[in-house]
């Protein structure tokens, strides 16, 4: 082994161990900023994915809620509808269209069906899913009508919601049953 300048010297063992713990200071004075930043940018989508959820259970409470009551006729589904909601029927026939504010929706579609039956619709509701604002209820709703002849329908809404109200519509149904009843029944006597 040769000693002096440009002797090549092997390490010994405080020399390494001196080494890994300079090794180790740099990496964890380097790092640390690094990895303590991507904690806080991994946490806002597990945050977010929190809201999401909360979210989701609320509109799902509130809108099972409103069919309960309607199914149990102590209330009305359209009770959770925001005053100026935007409700749209796709599809074509008279009643197909957005509505625009709750009253609108109420007297343009709603009551001329509702008018020309003799017992309320009672839904029954096979799933409600949500996914973040948007709540879809699939359901079938069951009345009979002046004329004593069933209703019988199939129904899936779309609802978003914002602070535990539907702000926005889109209502899918069987337009020729709607119509139906419309054009071959007599309005309610009351």
């Amino acid at each position: 082994m040769q000693h002096g300048i440009g002797a090549a010297v092997a390490p010994g063992p405080i020399l390494q161990k001196l080494k890994e713990v300079i090794m180790k200071q740099a990496l964890h004075t380097l790092l640390l900023p690094v990895v303590a930043a991507s904690h806080l940018f991994a946490a806002a989508p597990v945050l977010a994915a929190s809201d999401a959820a909360a979210t989701e259970t609320s509109n799902t409470a509130v809108v099972r809620g409103a069919f309960d009551a309607w199914a149990a006729q102590t209330g009305s589904v359209f009770d959770i509808l925001s005053e100026d909601v935007a409700w749209t029927i796709p599809g074509s026939g008279p009643v197909a269209g957005t509505y625009i504010g709750r009253q609108s929706f109420l007297e343009d579609a709603s009551l001329p069906l509702v008018n020309r039956l003799a017992t309320p619709i009672v839904p029954e509701v096979h799933h409600i899913w949500a996914v973040e604002d948007r709540v879809i209820i699939r359901f079938d709703g069951t009345a009979t009508t002046t004329s004593g002849a069933p209703y019988e329908n199939q129904f899936v809404w779309i609802f978003r919601m914002e602070d535990g109200v539907v702000v926005e519509a889109e209502a899918f149904l069987d337009l020729i049953a709607y119509q139906n009843v419309v054009e071959n029944n007599e309005l309610r006597a009351d």
